[in-house]
């Protein structure tokens, strides 16, 4: 008999639903909606993560969770109760009137961020953030009682289930001894090398749009099943059953948004391929935002840089946008994709100098949740680490600490996550070429088919029936580490 699981399962499917349903009007606040909508669209958010939590605090939940424990359950039943049991305990540490408060104080300050950024208003977007971060603490530390963590790692379990600071700190610590003057070897080779030719004229909203639902459309994106659209900040939003990706364009450089959409789209092809049978359960949702991340670098940063990929994407790029062809040819864009110069902005930083943009927020927001630094603070430290680490300072808040969305919404922990991203990235797709040594002549075709038939398999169908570590280990021979990313470095760029 397995009647408390049951319970659990029908619980649970409840809560998926209604963060389904949240996750929906999120995208449609990021996409879409009026500002004049903030404050209801605020109410109806906080109105349905109290109800979730209020499921999720049910007096029976303990009881129902310790009787599934003794119950005779499979392999993926018992790795659901696993994740049920790690959700329950961060829902029941935090009381729903903190829960009402976090998300309304979300929802007014990622608003608020969208103004203040394009005004350079840091001061008037302070009070706003502030609130944010205080009652991100506040959870966090209740999280951390629960957990048994520091206050950062509660945080941070919530993205990256079971990964740890010291962790983070060690695969870092390797990471900064190996960028600096792989770095500057890269820079200074690429100086004796021919300058990319950059595509001239205008690269008009209408055509940007075009060529990026065509290149989705060659990567496997069911269109049935999900959308394109514009947003302040790129992001993938929605469901496994209605993936909604966003990207924001600029017409006088088509590369950003293209990239961006091909980035979104690796995350969305993550979510479709959760497995179908384990729908609104816990075990069915991806493995945490490291997994998540990889697969998003996986077709950007991997495939879709790569110069067989750009053997495909010149003609269309040139059919689409026309102009010279010396500027369409696969080698000059690879040497136009993979410049490296250190730059203001994250989500625009080639992938080698972009590490240094996750490690220098994931310390300053350490600083900030440990109380090592004052948010008012957060401008001039800013400044001082992007000049230590990439050797530029920002001439405003908007290029500075403006410029990310996560901190507003209420993503304390999440940075991270992006450049362990990056190293799984590199340990995943190098694996699928050996599986499958014809992946690359298929990308210069346009194929994506064999790469997404691997990734389905070894990724995308595992969801959170195991950690990181164990999918990784199965996928690739190895548990996260920092060796492929380097090997895949040296590769790319010839030292």
């Amino acid at each position: 008999m397995t009647e408390a699981y049951k319970k659990l399962e029908a619980r649970f499917h409840r809560m998926g639903v209604l963060s389904d349903a949240g996750q929906m009007l999120h995208w449609d606040m990021a996409a879409i909606m009026p500002e004049g909508g903030a404050e209801a669209r605020s109410e109806q958010l906080a109105t349905l993560s109290v109800l979730e939590n209020e499921l999720m605090n049910a007096p029976e939940m303990g009881d129902l969770i310790a009787a599934a424990e003794d119950e005779s359950l499979d392999a993926w039943q018992k790795a659901n109760l696993g994740e049920m049991k790690r959700n329950w305990v961060h829902g029941t540490a935090v009381p729903s009137d903190l829960v009402e408060k976090m998300s309304r104080a979300e929802t007014r300050c990622e608003v608020a961020w969208r103004k203040a950024r394009a005004d350079n208003d840091f001061k008037g977007l302070l009070p706003k953030l502030q609130e944010v971060l205080d009652l991100s603490i506040e959870a966090g530390k209740a999280k951390a009682d629960a957990l048994g963590t520091s206050v950062y790692d509660a945080l941070l379990d919530q993205y990256d289930p079971m990964m740890r600071s010291d962790r983070i700190d060690s695969l870092f610590a390797e990471l900064e001894a190996f960028l600096p003057d792989f770095t500057s070897e890269v820079i200074e080779r690429q100086k004796a090398e021919a300058k990319p030719v950059l595509p001239v004229g205008s690269f008009p909203i209408e055509t940007q749009n075009a060529v990026g639902l065509d290149l989705m459309k060659a990567v496997g994106f069911d269109f049935n099943h999900g959308r394109l659209d514009i947003s302040h900040h790129p992001f993938c939003g929605g469901i496994p059953d209605d993936v909604r990706i966003t990207t924001r364009y600029d017409e006088n450089d088509f590369t950003s948004a293209i990239m961006g959409v091909l980035h979104e789209t690796g995350h969305a092809m993550y979510e479709r391929g959760l497995p179908r049978d384990w729908r609104n359960q816990p075990v069915g949702k991806a493995r945490g935002m490291t997994m998540h991340e990889s697969q998003s670098l996986l077709v950007e940063m991997q495939a879709c840089r790569s110069e067989e990929f750009l053997t495909y994407a010149g003609p269309v790029f040139k059919k689409a946008f026309g102009g010279d062809d010396a500027a369409w040819s696969a080698s000059n864009l690879h040497r136009l994709y993979t410049r490296v110069e250190p730059g203001l902005i994250r989500v625009d930083a080639d992938e080698v100098t972009y590490p240094a943009h996750v490690i220098m927020r994931y310390r300053l927001e350490r600083a900030l949740i440990e109380g090592d630094m004052k948010l008012a603070d957060l401008p001039g430290a800013w400044n001082e680490m992007m000049q230590k680490l990439l050797g530029i300072t920002p001439t405003d808040d908007r290029d500075g600490c403006l410029q990310d969305i996560h901190w507003p919404s209420g993503a304390w922990g999440y940075f991270p996550t992006y450049t362990l991203g990056a190293m799984a990235a590199a340990q995943i797709f190098a694996a699928a070429r050996d599986a499958n040594p014809a992946i690359p002549d298929a990308l210069s075709r346009g194929e994506f088919e064999p790469l997404m038939s691997w990734l389905a398999q070894n990724i995308h169908s595992q969801a959170s029936s195991r950690s990181t570590d164990e999918i990784l280990k199965d996928a690739t021979g190895s548990i996260l580490g920092v060796d492929a990313f380097k090997t895949h470095m040296h590769n790319r760029y010839g030292i």
